[in-house]
């Protein structure tokens, strides 16, 4: 069975869509100030390479960028933010259609659901502070039916 990495259009498509959706936050007056601070210059093919692994793709981020551990930490210790989650995802919504991947109503979902999961979740599981986020976490893996494996 295909994954949903492969239905997105593989490598290319992971990275036209992260570059979509990080053009949209940036615009975005709620979602940009998550990055007012500044980011990694590679943070496109970096998310790219983190969705393309959670999606079924290969273990690019992990290979060269670290642990699900590395990126709680990032995220970590901001307190609730609904909002600007809500927003995020939004904007992710808006991401898929930019790059064609909304029409196809069963991927568009698989990809809503995945990211919708991982803001809220994933990157609010430790909003109080990067020192409660353990080591050796790993990245979550989500199928067509939803999460595979909790990192």
């Amino acid at each position: 069975m295909e994954t949903i990495y492969e239905a997105a259009g593989g490598w290319d498509g992971m990275l036209r869509l992260a570059s979509a959706w990080h053009k949209r936050v940036l615009e975005d007056e709620v979602v940009s100030h998550a990055f007012r601070h500044g980011f990694h210059p590679q943070h496109t093919e970096r998310l790219a390479s983190y969705w393309a692994e959670a999606l079924g793709g290969p273990s690019m981020f992990s290979d060269r960028h670290g642990n699900e551990t590395s990126v709680a930490r990032i995220h970590s210790g901001n307190g609730q933010h609904e909002e600007m989650d809500q927003r995020a995802i939004a904007c992710f919504d808006q991401a898929l259609e930019d790059v064609g991947l909304a029409t196809d109503e069963r991927l568009r979902r698989a990809l809503h659901d995945y990211f919708a999961w991982a803001t809220t979740i994933t990157m609010n599981r430790y909003s109080k502070s990067a020192e409660n986020v353990p080591n050796g976490l790993h990245i979550s893996k989500w199928s067509w039916d939803g999460l595979v494996t909790l990192g």
